[in-house]
């Protein structure tokens, strides 16, 4: 299982726009959240052993902030040719296997990642309600086999700090998973 790292794209970077299709068919915007004071977005996917490891704990997240004014989105940019559990029919059954409480969009042309510099699943950036990024990093310490338990710390401190109008901390640590997995010639020149 090789690890690749965020590429930790700049802080007050302007959240890139999108225009999606969700698990449902319907097309969703990146202006469609526009009245929550924080969007998180996760690049991910169904098959990588790094989401898998989180996915409980990112469903407690969301439902946790529910009530409050913060907005889950996940992104699905994977070639579904070389990860056929990774296709828009897979992707719906997790949501409802998981009762994933968040649309779950698919970037079927990479375009997204790319304009995220997205690298990894997951992959986590927090943008605050002027949609400038606050937060990219890892989901918490805990990894497949660290035996360190799946808290959420970092992103939960994230948001909190956003809703509770404090700084977040610089010191953040990027996110490991799975590569996306580029379509050939997609490869993104961002990288090392």
């Amino acid at each position: 299982m090789s690890l690749t790292p965020s590429t930790m794209l700049s802080l007050g970077t302007q959240a890139p726009p999108f225009a999606l299709p969700d698990t449902d068919g319907n097309t969703l915007k990146l202006d469609d959240f526009r009245d929550e004071d924080v969007l998180v977005v996760i690049f991910m996917c169904n098959h990588c052993p790094y989401v898998k490891h989180i996915r409980k704990g990112l469903v407690d997240i969301a439902n946790d902030y529910a009530d409050k004014s913060v907005a889950f989105v996940g992104i699905n940019s994977n070639d579904v040719e070389k990860q056929p559990e990774d296709r828009p029919e897979k992707m719906a059954e997790m949501v409802s296997a998981f009762s994933i409480p968040f649309p779950y969009l698919y970037d079927e042309s990479q375009d997204v990642a790319h304009k995220y510099r997205a690298a990894c699943t997951p992959d986590i950036f927090v943008f605050d309600d002027d949609r400038r990024l606050v937060y990219r990093g890892q989901f918490d310490g805990s990894r497949p086999g660290n035996d360190v338990p799946v808290t959420g710390s970092d992103l939960r401190e994230a948001i909190e700090a956003v809703l509770e109008g404090r700084s977040v901390s610089a010191n953040q640590k990027p996110s490991m998973g799975c590569n996306i997995k580029w379509k050939p010639g997609n490869e993104p020149d961002y990288f090392g």
